[in-house]
């Protein structure tokens, strides 16, 4: 009774079960490095052996202390050196812990792990075991020596071995797996293993390093890599709030301008000529051309795109109006160069119909009436939240007619024709009486107040002018967002790295916007 009331006893006993713990972690990771190599079903059956030899190990050389006080007299000895038994042990361990260590390690670093459950590969399990046997006779020894130098008393020493061995077993499994997931810690592991050998090599051969600097460091590096779990854990988190198709599609977008970093590193390598004949064969070359990055990056953001930031505004939108005379209608038939019209009554909101140019002008010269003509065809009408995908199928049924865009309130927003789809994923097809929205001059573009952002964004190969929750799809939108009301002509609005110069604006709407790089973002 009175070994249960001595407070001596439980104390050693508590210091004892926790250095046990430390000591047998070293242990545990190698099992769990060595285990992954067998097939999942066999991996628990492993590491119940591995540590059920380690317990039964450590409680045998516990019970044969006498014997371990012979392993300190010195068996080989020389003018060079001597060797006691346990250092024979510690010697030949830590050289098997070196070698096992940087093998696993290289496997990792050529990323040739055995990961295929299919696979036919795998260790033998008793190969396994043999290695997990070795490591456990050197792990072991280190450990009893701790725990006589601490109680010697061999009922708590034997407790405590017990206690720790249940500990580590209870929390072996979680372990295993979390190393298993994460390949950063898996190589970490490795390299205390390595830290681990070169130690006990050092000790073997009379070079004493202390155990708290190696623990001083193994803590250091688990604490940084705790830092690096939680940063990729909200990483993965932010992630998974975004949707799937915007990281497939920047994923998508990260590899082709890797692919073109790469190929553009290797043509500077080249001679000039090289260069030549890299440009003459450029279409068996397999790098992006600007051209397809333009059109996949269109592709892929199709569908984050707004039905607003497609469509022809109501602004520009050429209509026939059914109420002037029909000479006036004839003109402007002619003179614009558009194929399709909406026909209204009135106002762009009375939608009639839409009708061909070149069959509207034939039913004009046969004196038919225009309205009961362009009521035959009726608009296909669609709001302006519809999504761009859904978009799509609408085409198709309006067979290569266009659609009306209107709000809520039925007012019209716009129209859309397969062109405008076309020029949102390859870029503007300026018709004959347009001029380009962007224009390029020196160190600068001069761009239209209603151009679409995401083909400026393309354009200017930047990132930050379009965000998920804003409303606006047009550079005259973001400029109004940004100084929170219309701009007069002559402001300057800084969206670094980009400087924008209202150049004419009116009282209503921003007509024309000089970009330029502001450099102080650039020295």
């Amino acid at each position: 009774m009175e070994f249960f009331l001595d407070p001596s006893i439980w104390a050693g006993l508590f210091t004892l079960v926790i250095l046990e713990v430390v000591l047998g972690i070293d242990n545990l990771v190698f099992i769990a490095i060595l285990s992954k190599k067998l097939p999942s079903c066999k991996q628990d059956k492993a590491r119940l052996i591995g540590l059920s030899l380690a317990l039964v190990m450590r409680l045998s050389l516990l019970s044969l202390m006498s014997w371990m006080a012979t392993l300190t007299s010195i068996i080989i000895s020389n003018k060079y050196f001597s060797f006691s038994g346990r250092d024979l042990i510690l010697l030949i361990g830590g050289c098997f812990l070196l070698f096992k260590a940087t093998i696993e390690l290289h496997e990792r670093l050529d990323n040739n792990v055995h990961q295929d459950e299919t696979s036919k590969n795998y260790t033998s399990f008793w190969t396994i075991v043999i290695q997990i046997v070795i490591l456990d006779a050197v792990f072991s020894l280190d450990s009893i020596i701790t725990a006589v130098g601490i109680v010697n008393n061999l009922p708590v020493m034997m407790t405590a071995v017990v206690i720790a061995m249940a500990l580590m077993l209870l929390a072996s499994k979680y372990l295993i797996k979390f190393i298993n997931l994460h390949q950063t810690v898996v190589v970490l592991c490795l390299s205390f293993l390595l830290m681990i050998g070169l130690s006990l090599v050092a000790e073997a051969l009379g070079f004493l390093i202390p155990k708290g600097y190696l623990y001083s460091a193994i803590s250091f590096s688990i604490i940084i890599e705790l830092f690096n779990q939680i940063a990729r854990r909200n990483f993965i988190r932010h992630q998974s709030r975004r949707p799937m198709r915007q990281r497939a599609a920047e994923a998508i977008l990260r590899l082709m301008i890797g692919n073109q970093s790469k190929n553009s590193n290797e043509v500077t390598l080249q001679s000039n000529e090289e260069k030549k004949t890299l440009c003459t064969s450029s279409s068996d070359s397999g790098e992006f051309k600007e051209e397809e990055k333009y059109m996949i990056n269109g592709v892929l953001t199709l569908a984050a795109r707004s039905i607003r930031s497609i469509m022809t505004p109501r602004s520009e939108i050429s209509w026939v109006n059914v109420e002037q005379p029909i000479s006036n209608i004839r003109t402007q038939l002619l003179d614009t160069p558009h194929s399709l019209f909406p026909v209204c009554k009135g106002t762009l909101d009375e939608v009639i119909g839409i009708v061909r140019a070149k069959e509207l002008l034939v039913e004009i010269e046969n004196k038919i009436d225009v309205a009961k003509f362009s009521s035959a065809t009726a608009p296909i009408i669609i709001p302006d939240t519809l999504d761009p995908i859904n978009l799509l199928g609408v085409l198709r049924r309006s067979k290569g007619s266009l659609v009306i865009v209107t709000n809520e309130f039925g007012v019209v927003q716009g129209l859309i024709t397969p062109l405008d789809v076309l020029e949102a994923i390859a870029g503007e097809f300026p018709d004959a009486d347009e001029t380009p929205d962007i224009i390029v001059e020196n160190n600068s573009w001069l761009v239209k107040g209603g151009t679409d952002l995401h083909s400026l964004q393309q354009f200017l190969n930047t990132t930050n002018l379009i965000h998920e929750k804003d409303s606006y799809a047009s550079l005259a939108g973001l400029l109004i967002s940004q100084k929170g009301k219309l701009p007069l002509s002559g402001e300057i609005i800084y969206i670094p790295p980009l400087k924008f110069h209202i150049v004419e604006a009116t009282q209503y709407r921003i007509k024309l916007v000089r970009i330029t790089k502001d450099t102080k973002f650039y020295n």
